[in-house]
């Protein structure tokens, strides 16, 4: 039995303390993975797991070993790669990234990505839902956020700036918006999970914080930039999607003058531990390639 493959099953369980999690990660059969082990075990002469009805946990001799295993994994594993043909990558990244970023910009880096390394499949999950990166096999997520998960690795590769939009036909039907103040008359588009919609704007040194009326919310940004194609108010937007949209003249910017928060976009992963070198290229790859593709 591979003992590399049994390795990467032994550590996978112990960082999800589950035999089912660690089958669906791995895409192999749970009696599969219970194989595994016990082939490990026997390598090792002793019990690695305790396993009950309820959880799996390290033994003592498991706590002890588990890092030794994983510096064994990876020096494979740089080994293996070293003596492939032109160190061709290879293999499958799941991704999960929101869908107004999946769909305006992640896409096109994406599919660069793969004409240049023809045996690399790649699966996208869009959501825009934190991801428990580890239970759904997730090996890279794309989040926009002013800071990333402390639990996760984080590299930023872009930055998001954001814009007050409508269409010119609701503009041109309701009061003009001349300072941030009013839009609070005005029916507005936000982000769902929030009790308080409060809109923070800036202005040389000048701060406004803008408590707003959201009649209509959603957990996705194309659907609030459809409403306002639609003339049903004012939403705030990220200018990677808005972009074309205020170019056509199809969207207006509200208060051009008046910036708003800035935030990062990072690429997240659970560990520096045991990325491949198919998703180590990829994060360089997204982080050049979106320096090389500024949308602002």
């Amino acid at each position: 039995m591979d003992k590399v493959t049994a390795a990467k099953v032994f550590i996978d369980i112990a960082q999800t303390g589950s035999f089912t999690t660690t089958a669906e990660r791995l895409e192999m059969s749970r009696p599969m993975v219970t194989r595994y082990i016990e082939a490990i075990e026997a390598w090792f002469n002793t019990r690695l797991l305790h396993r009950t009805t309820r959880k799996v946990s390290l033994t003592t001799a498991g706590e002890q070993c588990l890092s030794d295993i994983e510096q064994w994994v990876d020096d494979a594993e740089k080994m293996l790669n070293a003596i492939k043909p032109n160190h061709e990558l290879n293999g499958k990244i799941r991704i999960a990234s929101s869908m107004s970023f999946g769909h305006a910009r992640l896409i096109s880096a994406i599919t660069d990505f793969m004409a240049q390394h023809p045996s690399v499949e790649i699966d996208i999950d869009l959501q825009d839902t934190t991801t428990d990166l580890i239970n759904n096999r997730i090996d890279l997520a794309i989040r926009i956020a002013f800071s990333p998960d402390p639990a996760l690795i984080g590299k930023p590769i872009a930055k998001c700036f954001s814009a007050l939009v409508a269409s010119e036909h609701y503009l041109s039907q309701h009061n003009p918006i001349t300072e941030p103040n009013d839009l609070s008359l005005h029916s507005c588009l936000g982000y769902k999970n929030f009790d308080h919609h409060v809109w923070h704007l800036k202005q040389q040194e000048d701060m406004r914080s803008v408590e707003v009326n959201c009649r209509l919310t959603a957990n996705d940004a194309t659907i609030l930039m459809q409403a306002a194609l639609k003339n049903a108010g004012i939403t705030m937007q990220p200018t990677y999607l808005v972009k074309p949209y205020l170019a056509r003249g199809e969207l207006i910017q509200v208060l051009p003058h008046w910036g708003l928060q800035e935030m990062d976009i990072y690429v997240l992963y659970p560990s520096r531990k045991h990325l491949s070198p198919t998703v180590r290229a990829l994060i360089d790859f997204l982080s050049d390639y979106f320096l090389q593709h500024p949308w602002d």
